[in-house]
Order: C-alpha cells, then structure tokens, then sequence
C-alpha cells in the first residue's frame, strides 16, 4: 500500500525533530547551568529553555492530531501547506523565547495559528462524514 501522506509526513518529521531538539537544548542547559533533575528552577536562562521544551510538548499534542484529521478530511497537500507553518513558529518561538520571555509571541502566535485552523477544519471535515 502506498504512502498517502508525504507531505503531511514531513510536516509530522519537522515537528518530532524540533520537539527533539528543545529536549537536547534543556540536557545542555542542565549541564551549562548546573540544575540536576529533577529540578527545574535555578538560572532564568535554564527555565527559559525548560519553559520552551515544556510548551512546545504541550503545543505538539495539540497539533499532531488536527494535522493528521485535516489531512484526511481535505488532503495532503492542504494540511501540510498550513502545518508548516507550525514548525517555522516553534523555532522562532525557541530563538524569541530564549532571548527573553518577552520576545516568545510571534513564534507562539505562528504555532497556535496553523493548530487552531487545522482543529477548525478537521472538525468540518469530521461533520461533514457524519451528515
């Protein structure tokens, strides 16, 4: 059976690395700041790291999901088209959020965009089989 989703899959990829990297990026700030687990309070360059692994976590399980039901619903190629943006957004908000909190909003703001209309979508998309 061929793969129906490549793009949709590459988008998933995207998302899994960066999730990955943000988890690499607190092992190193441990050691750099010198915050052994299980503590997560110490240097605000760490909690900023921390905060940026711990958000993206709760942003992915989010996303993944809508992703793939949009995908579904309307394709592969529509999905991917606006999932992408939420990888872009989670780098931008890893690169802001890092420099100071203050400047976490347009990488946020480019992650829950693309996860909200996604949600919207597949939520059509479930509505639309169902009637």
């Amino acid at each position: 059976m061929a793969f129906s989703f490549p793009w949709t899959g590459l988008v998933t990829l995207a998302a899994v690395i960066i999730y990955g990297w943000t988890g690499i990026r607190v092992a190193r700030a441990r050691a750099r700041y010198k915050i052994a687990p299980p503590a997560v309070t110490g240097d605000p360059n760490f909690e900023r790291t921390f905060r940026v692994q711990a958000n993206t976590g709760e942003q992915i399980v989010q996303f993944l999901p809508c992703l793939w039901l949009f995908a579904m619903s309307f394709g592969d190629l529509w999905a991917a088209a606006i999932g992408v943006v939420w990888p872009i957004g989670r780098i931008l908000y890893v690169v802001g959020y890092s420099r100071a909190a203050e400047k976490r909003g347009p990488g946020f703001f480019l992650t829950v965009l693309p996860t909200l209309a996604l949600a919207i979508g597949a939520i059509f998309g479930i509505a639309q089989r169902l009637l």
